[in-house]
């Protein structure tokens, strides 16, 4: 069977930028809006990899790759295809020549550029798609829609691509169901075990692939049975369901002004209620609201002030609005709990929070927690429970739409006491009918918290009365009034969506003064010493993503199903398991099966309803081999012989390809490629070294018993021609193109893949230890055969230079090509954690000055300072290391005598002194790396080198110069 084009190519590059792009779509992207999710990979992605799975590799490669970017719509045409607004006159001028500024343009006095005021429409235009094709890829896309908007491509792309691959199609359906026949004589079908929100299922359903997908969880399945299900309605049903979710609004926002809790004496109405915790101060009895910050909004310069009242032995918080600009940073500072500690403002007194929960450690070091369990009947807290809750501020609009804040009087207080008695008179029926939660939370790492930290012992106790009381209200409604089950669905989604931003576990933005962050903001339970609770109006009730996206066929199956009895036959297999994951889907995903439980039952009579934990495929590494590895046997059981599985995973170490080598060699899979593609911006992540690119490993079946046993020494001198000849393939496959599909990290990562089919070829003996030493043999290799382009011309001879490079520690090029990212402008993260994982660098936040996903670069020599010198860090030793201390101490030492001359000379007799004998065993070395830092004044961009880069232009001149 021939070769499909994925096997051989893949555009990792212009994927990673349209991955990025969709991602900051952030709520609009399609199938974000119809619930949450943790680590939902790209459509685009998923797309690629079908189309990159059925399009054969014939012998003229760049042909290949030209159709597959036009069905991408990601060639010069698709994008012309794609672009959907104007160019702004500040970008277009950055790409036009003098004579067309001149003739464009108009520039005022204080540099605004503006497009001349008489430029004809036509003319304009015809000008912007001019400047359309000189810009990078990258900025094209700000102009743009995604791939997936684009319905179809016109009928001259389609005569193209049909002339090459020998079909007659003029859609994606029709493309698919000819090369899946083609290639599996009938249309493919589409499997993912590990389905989670539904992105692979729904784009290959979308692209007319037969669909089987399933999930040990509940919740997943339902996200994923909304997107097939709900997404191919046609519009006038999408209408129908629109018009639900309205009429249920509607009622509901009667009764809660019928009931009066949102509305005051003048009529204005609610929106945001902002609570704290209090307690007593253990030092001197006051009782103080713990507020991390006392800045209600940033942009309003609205702050709480506290003033004692010795009566109450504790403080009336006052709303003031329109502050100066330093009563609103001594706010921020003023601050009632901070890093765990109670900072009392009648005593000044601090203490942890830790001991006012009376946490306690037992003989055998074992915490025991302070606070007592919530029992089921409870949402509020008893008056002798150790926190309490207060509401502080309250967020009024009036009937012009103007928006204020203000401390609640006592009308207000009458207002929460009501609602506390509405949901009394509801609470115990609401519970047995299923409107809202009565579950007990099931201890675990991340369901804890909540039960540590606060007693909550229930799911209802992740929210107060007043969010208890609209949410079983929207449920109630939502079961009296839905006929249909995509009624139902569709009131249940709606629900999941307002108690992810609407629970006790929501922080106030007071940055952005909106509604506030939704309670997964950290992928985790983590309780808050304030928070925000949203009026009815800002409820984020509406599905904005509920429209007709494409004609779904009817050939897909779905249920939940713990992967190990999947027993379903399907061409291609695309997953991305929970392998080494820090989310603990299995765990966060209860607080929303606390609500959906009934429901859920009615609809899907034929589906369990809890999260089944006990199955959840962990992380563990030994454990989630064996789980992992069974898994894949049963499925490569009944995967046809010219069948594919993709997997995916997000991970640096080079342990985690040990241990996939072994899964795959148990499971009887070969390794053909894999591909490295970014797929998730910084606000997807947490702090540390996060993970931003997802790696697709593409298998097949081989059959091993009919081949002979293989020790692992002798696959050496193969692994290296394999990794030569996959980086001269993707040289060739970049010569002469405008923009370089392949990064030197890509690069040197395919030769770490290269090493994968070489050790899956065949039928392995070999520990996995011995499987980590091969291949980080084999990384080290790919990363010596690819010298960064900025060694090359510095005067030196080509084969110096091949041996310093190859020779170099690995932190030492890893910062080497991290300035050769910033030469060429790549700021993204995962070209940094890429180039960290092939050349098994693992710690290296301290070499980043910024390390944000869309702008990242490392820090000077100026910037590391004195940072990571002679300490156990990996490079803290490296002569890399100590020629940036030595320019470092040439600029202080200057900026101390004034005499750059002399600063330059004591800074190199330091280096000799810091270095010894590895000075003159080096020199080479060491003048190679001061000469390609002198270099970094003259490229632009690179502004913040200069200084440094200009010490070590002299300190070149004297490591030249230096004799024994």
């Amino acid at each position: 069977m021939e070769k499909s084009l994925i096997e051989v190519q893949f555009p990792v590059s212009k994927l990673s930028k349209e991955a990025f792009k969709e991602r900051k779509a952030g709520a609009g992207q399609t199938l974000t809006g119809l619930g949450k999710w943790w680590g939902r990979k790209p459509l685009v992605l998923v797309r690629a990899l079908l189309l990159g799975l059925l399009l054969p590799a014939t012998d003229d490669p760049k042909k290949d790759m030209k159709i597959f970017l036009k069905l991408m719509t990601m060639d010069e045409e698709g994008l012309k295809l794609r672009r959907k607004s104007s160019i702004s006159a500040k970008d277009a001028y950055e790409f036009a020549t003098e004579e067309e500024k001149a003739k464009y343009f108009d520039v005022a006095d204080e540099g605004k550029i503006s497009y001349k005021k008489d430029l004809k429409k036509a003319e304009r235009e015809e000008f912007q798609e001019r400047i359309f094709k000189r810009m990078p890829y990258e900025q094209k896309l700000r102009y743009c829609k995604r791939p997936e908007e684009v319905e179809n491509l016109p009928k001259s792309a389609w005569d193209e691509i049909n002339e090459h691959l020998g079909t007659n199609a003029y859609s994606y359906q029709a493309l698919v169901e000819e090369l899946g026949k083609k290639r599996f004589g009938q249309i493919p079908t589409v499997g993912d075990c590990f389905c989670g929100g539904g992105s692979i299922p729904f784009e290959a359903a979308r692209l007319g692939f037969g669909v089987f997908a399933s999930d040990l969880n509940p919740i997943a399945m339902l996200l994923t049975w909304a997107a097939l299900n709900l997404l191919s309605l046609p519009e006038d049903e999408i209408e129908k369901l629109k018009d639900f979710q309205k009429r249920i609004f509607e009622q509901a926002d009667k009764i809660v002004t019928e009931w009066g809790i949102e509305h005051n004496s003048k009529g204005h109405r609610a929106n945001a209620y902002l609570y704290c915790t209090e307690t007593i101060c253990p030092e001197c009895g006051f009782k103080v609201p713990l507020i991390p910050s006392l800045v209600i909004g940033k942009n309003s310069k609205t702050i709480a002030v506290l003033h004692e009242n010795p009566t109450k032995k504790g403080f009336d918080i006052e709303i003031k609005m329109k502050v100066s600009q330093s009563e609103l940073e001594q706010a921020a500072k003023n601050g009632t709990v901070k890093d765990g500690y109670l900072i009392c403002p009648h005593c000044k007194m601090e203490t942890s929070i830790s001991s006012i929960r009376g946490d306690k450690v037992d003989e055998s070091g074992k915490t025991i927690w302070g606070l007592r369990r919530w029992e089921k009947h409870e949402f509020v807290p008893r008056e002798d429970d150790v926190f309490q809750e207060r509401l502080y501020c309250i967020r009024y609009e009036d009937k012009k739409g103007q928006r204020y804040y203000k401390a609640p009087d006592d009308e207000d207080l009458e207002r929460e006491k009501k609602v506390i008695d509405l949901l009394k008179e509801r609470f115990d029926e609401w519970q047995q009918k299923g409107y809202i939660p009565s579950d007990m939370i099931e201890e675990g790492e991340k369901t804890n918290e909540p039960i540590r930290t606060r007693g909550w012992a229930y799911w209802h106790q992740l929210f107060n009365p007043r969010q208890l009381l609209l949410h079983g209200l929207l449920m109630e409604l939502i079961d009296k009034e839905a006929k249909t089950k995509e009624e139902k669905i569709v009131g249940l989604l709606g629900v999941n969506r307002c108690i992810t931003w609407n629970s006790k576990l929501c922080l106030w933005d007071n940055t952005r003064e909106d509604n506030g962050k939704n309670t997964f903001y950290n992928q985790a339970l983590n309780t808050l010493y304030n928070y925000n609770v949203r009026g009815l109006t800002v409820f984020p009730w509406f599905l904005d993503s509920l429209k007709n996206n494409t004609s779904i066929g009817k050939d897909k199956i779905l249920y939940p199903s713990d992967a190990r009895d999947v027993n379903h036959s399907c061409h291609i297999w695309i997953t991305d398991p929970p392998y080494a994951d820090a989310i603990n889907y299995h765990e966060l995903s209860e607080f929303f099966l606390a609500w959906d439980k009934k429901f859920l039952k009615e609809v899907f009579p034929e589906w369990y309803t809890d999260s089944k934990r006990a199955l959840a495929v962990r992380g563990e590494a030994q454990q989630f081999k064996e789980t992992f590895t069974g898994i894949l046997k049963n499925i490569v059981s009944s995967m046809p012989e010219n069948g594919y599985f993709v997997l995916m995973f997000t991970h640096q170490d080079s342990q985690v390809f040990a241990d996939l080598t072994e899964i795959l060699l148990e499971s009887g899979l070969l390794s053909v490629n894999a591909w490295s593609v970014a797929t998730e911006t910084e606000d997807n992540m947490s702090e540390g070294n996060f993970v931003q690119s997802t790696v697709c490993v593409v298998l097949k079946k081989i059959d091993r018993t009919q081949l002979e046993p293989v020790f692992i020494e002798e696959l050496y001198p193969f692994g290296k021609e394999e990794v030569e000849r996959q980086i001269k393939l993707m040289y060739e496959l970049d010569k002469d193109e405008a923009e370089p599909n392949f990064s030197p990290t890509d690069l040197e990562l395919s030769g770490y893949y290269a090493a994968l089919r070489v050790l899956t070829s065949c039928n392995l003996k070999a520990t996995n230890q011995k499987i980590k030493e091969f291949l980080d043999s084999m990384r080290e290799y790919a990363s010596s055969y690819i010298v960064p382009e900025g060694l090359k011309y510095l005067g030196f001879d080509q084969d110096t230079i091949y041996e310093i490079w190859r020779k170099m520690e690995s932190y030492e090029k890893f910062y080497i090509r991290g300035i050769e990212f910033e030469i060429r402008g790549e700021k993204r993260i995962g070209a940094y954690q890429d180039a960290a994982r092939s050349l098994g660098v693992a710690d290296y936040d301290e070499l980043f000055a910024v390390k944000k996903s869309n702008s990242a670069r490392l820090k000077t020599a100026s910037e590391l300072g004195q940072d990571l010198v002679d300490t156990k860090h990996a490079f803290s030793t490296t002569i890399l290391r100590y020629c940036l201390l030595a320019i470092n101490s040439a600029i202080k030492k200057d900026q101390e005598i004034n005499d750059t001359a002399e600063a330059v000379a004591l800074s190199h007799e330091m280096l000799k002194t810091k270095l010894g004998t590895k000075y003159w065993n080096n020199k080479s070395k060491i003048e190679i790396i001061f000469r390609y830092l002198a270099k970094l004044e003259e490229i632009s961009g690179m502004e913040h080198w200069q200084d440094d880069s200009k010490i070590a232009s002299y300190l070149a001149e004297r490591v030249a110069n230096d004799r024994l």
